[in-house]
Parts: C-alpha cells; sequence; structure tokens
C-alpha cells in the first residue's frame, strides 16, 4: 500500500467521525424534542410511539458512539503500522468493514429520522 493511500483511509475516517458526531448532535436535538412533543400527547397509541421513538433514539446514540470509536481505534492502528513502516492486509478490510457498517447505520439514521419527521408532523 502507498502513503497516499493510507492518507486517504485517515481522510475517510476523519470524515466518517466528523458525520458521526454531526449525527450525535442532532440525535441529542430530536431526543430532546420528542420530550417536549411528548408532553402534549395524551393517546396509548401516541405515547406508545414516543417511547418507541425514544428507544430508538437511545439505541442510534449508541450506535453512533460504538462505531465512532471503532473507527478511532482503526485510525489509530492505521498511525501504528504506518510508523512502523508497513501496512498489513487486514487494516484495508477492515476498512471497508467499517464503511459498509458507516453506510449501514447512516441508512438507518436516516429512517429513524424519516419515522421522528412522520410522528411529529402527526400529532
Amino acid at each position: 500500500m502507498v502513503t497516499t493511500d493510507v492518507a486517504q483511509l485517515s481522510r475517510e475516517c476523519n470524515a466518517w467521525r466528523e458525520t458521526l458526531r454531526s449525527y450525535r448532535d442532532e440525535f441529542g436535538q430530536l431526543r430532546q424534542r420528542l420530550i417536549d412533543v411528548a408532553a402534549s400527547q395524551t393517546t396509548k397509541e401516541d405515547l406508545l410511539e414516543v417511547e418507541h421513538l425514544d428507544n430508538q433514539l437511545h439505541i442510534q446514540l449508541i450506535n453512533i458512539h460504538d462505531l465512532k470509536h471503532a473507527i478511532k481505534s482503526h485510525t489509530r492502528k492505521i498511525d501504528f503500522e504506518t510508523a512502523k513502516g508497513q501496512i498489513n492486509d487486514d487494516v484495508a478490510a477492515t476498512h471497508e468493514n467499517l464503511f459498509d457498517e458507516y453506510q449501514h447505520l447512516e441508512h438507518t439514521l436516516q429512517e429513524v429520522k424519516q419515522e421522528f419527521r412522520n410522528f411529529v408532523n402527526r400529532t
């Protein structure tokens, strides 16, 4: 693997982590907004939906944290191996796996955000 590939891997990791930070902030705000919206809900169905959305937002915040941590560990491994002067093949494989996880999480986050918007618009 050449140096520019290593630099590209690091840039991608940094971009993913920055995006995940933004999602973390956004989902924290959504959770706060849900608390505000929940105060005016009275039907059992709406209260169940509030509970469901609160659980989903909480789970996704955990998923964001876990993936961000995995990417940070991966970046450290890239840096460590670069300092040794060699990058082994499992770094690239791990990078691809993390990218797949990142894309999957992004898709899930978009679905949860849409579900939240639908609920807020309906109530």
